[in-house]
């Protein structure tokens, strides 16, 4: 019986995390290149006997991974706005590290840096920062990521693979930072770079309010179960304790 109550409480820890990951991605629907979490749960058989001998299954915690999906793209105009299309990241410099982004809005400063919104540098392919050439012209990039300023290169856009189940933070400009050390992205052709437009959100907004309104059903009819199973066990109680 009280294995039940077990399984209940790991059952609402579990939808509990779920929870929260939905609010964040509701949170950042409309957030330019936010990818969303999602949880996946194991199933854990206990080792501990019962009085049926029967083996109890429990629910982990969860783990945290990202949708791959991709956002829609957006056009701007904005020859400084970029968005990928593949599974890769943009690498900025921040006092948290190397952050893995695919916001691509950045911007140009006085001495001619490439900077995020956040003013972090641009990183190239070789992890340093881009320098664009203030005095020249407009810059175009090509799909695979190199600038141009009147004709002549000045720089590559840095294109970044990681494995992101092997762990996450989230950080600032809908970035994260990987357990995996991200590595540069070469002579790729499904993945490229396009000038000129933003990724939104791949939050699906539809999907996650119907997961809302399925976590908060079954967060109550778990916590009914172990309420009607927590009397039960109470009257079990007085019944062994009266000696009927």
């Amino acid at each position: 019986m009280q294995s039940g109550l077990y399984v209940g409480i790991s059952s609402q820890i579990a939808l509990e995390r779920r929870l929260n990951t939905i609010a964040d991605n509701m949170a950042n629907m409309n957030t330019v290149g936010f990818r969303a979490t999602e949880v996946k749960f194991d199933e854990v058989l206990s080792s501990t006997k019962n009085e049926l001998n029967a083996k109890v299954a429990f629910v982990t915690q969860g783990n945290d991974y990202l949708s791959t999906r991709p956002g829609q793209m957006q056009q701007t105009g904005n020859s400084l706005d970029f968005a990928i299309k593949g599974d890769a990241w943009f690498s900025i410099d921040t006092p948290a590290g190397d952050v893995l982004t695919r916001d691509g809005r950045f911007t140009m400063q006085e001495t001619g840096a490439l900077v995020s919104l956040m003013g972090y540098p641009v990183l190239d392919a070789g992890g340093a920062p881009i320098q664009l050439n203030r005095n020249g012209g407009p810059p175009e990039v090509g799909a695979d990521g190199r600038i141009t300023q009147d004709g002549v290169p000045v720089a590559t856009l840095g294109l970044f693979t990681a494995d992101v189940s092997e762990g996450f933070i989230r950080a600032d400009n809908s970035g994260v930072i990987t357990v995996d050390v991200p590595q540069p992205v070469v002579d790729n052709f499904q993945i490229s770079v396009v000038q000129g437009y933003i990724e939104g959100s791949n939050v699906n907004g539809i999907s996650e309010m119907t997961q809302l309104i399925q976590v908060n059903r079954a967060f109550e009819g778990i916590s009914s179960l172990m309420r009607d199973t927590e009397a039960t066990f109470g009257e079990a109680i007085k019944t062994l304790g009266s000696g009927r």
